[in-house]
């Protein structure tokens, strides 16, 4: 793709018409133009390009001079990107305050177990649950590739705020590291994360339970590319729902096994 569709199609997909990003980016190319030459360099037809002009001038980013023929110019790009921006961000504005006011059904997140296909998301659902985080979490970690800053980051945050912090480890290298990370959490060596098994070709990778109730389990398999792999995820939220009850018995009898034989 070349540049200049580059350009045309990132304008497009931030708010503006296709006619209004290739007028926009022909000006840009020749500083200033007619209609005709505007249609030339933007190869739409002539007859679109006066109202286009119009639009783009109601939204700041054409000067018109008043000359004959008219001739037109488009405004500094960075100060076309700022216009662009303030549009789309009051754009998400109003979606956000729309959706807001939408009456939704009670307790619909609550309800049943949830699945995620990309890593940044899974890593987003973790974040949540730790900013919410008001009595303790409990992580395990087989794989420290999957432990993004901002994960660290909100462990960290918790253990300021006065929430119980445990954490499952596979070496003692990775005990030094989230140690040093999250001085005030705990921080295990459980030998048996590092020896886990792949059960059709994924390996678990995190398992995290928040205040007994929330709970994310990941696992990663090869992306077939180098230093790629793939995230997968599901997660739970709910006291007394099945999946986050075994889970909050499985690591109460891990960390009541570790506590006795320390």
């Amino acid at each position: 793709m070349s540049k200049t569709e580059e350009a045309v199609t990132s304008l497009s997909e931030l708010g503006l018409t296709e006619y209004e990003s290739r007028c926009f980016v022909a000006l840009t190319k020749i500083s200033r133009g007619t209609a005709k030459e505007i249609s030339q360099v933007a190869d739409i037809p002539r007859s679109r390009v006066y109202d286009t002009i119009e639009r783009l001038e109601r939204k700041g980013l054409v000067d018109i001079q008043q000359s004959d023929p008219r001739e037109y110019r488009a405004i500094e790009i960075e100060a076309a990107c700022q216009r662009i921006r303030e549009n789309y961000d009051s754009r998400i504005n109003s979606a956000e305050n729309a959706l807001q006011q939408i009456e939704t059904p009670e307790s619909t997140e609550d309800e049943g177990v949830w699945s995620i296909s990309q890593t940044e998301h899974v890593t987003d659902r973790i974040v949540m649950f730790l900013e919410n985080a008001e009595e303790s979490i409990h992580y395990l970690v087989a794989t420290d590739d999957v432990v993004a800053e901002e994960i660290r980051d909100r462990l960290r945050s918790a253990t300021d705020r006065g929430v119980e912090v445990v954490l499952e480890v596979p070496t003692d290298e990775d005990r030094e590291a989230f140690a040093e990370a999250i001085p005030d959490a705990s921080v295990a060596v459980a030998s048996d994360l590092e020896t886990t098994n792949a059960v059709y070709s994924e390996w678990p990778a995190q398992l995290l339970l928040v205040d007994h109730e929330a709970v994310v389990a990941a696992a990663v398999k090869d992306g077939g590319l180098p230093d790629v792999i793939q995230e997968t995820a599901i997660w739970t939220y709910g006291h007394d729902h099945g999946f986050a009850v075994w889970i909050r018995e499985l690591l109460d009898d891990r960390r009541a096994v570790r506590d006795r034989d320390d």
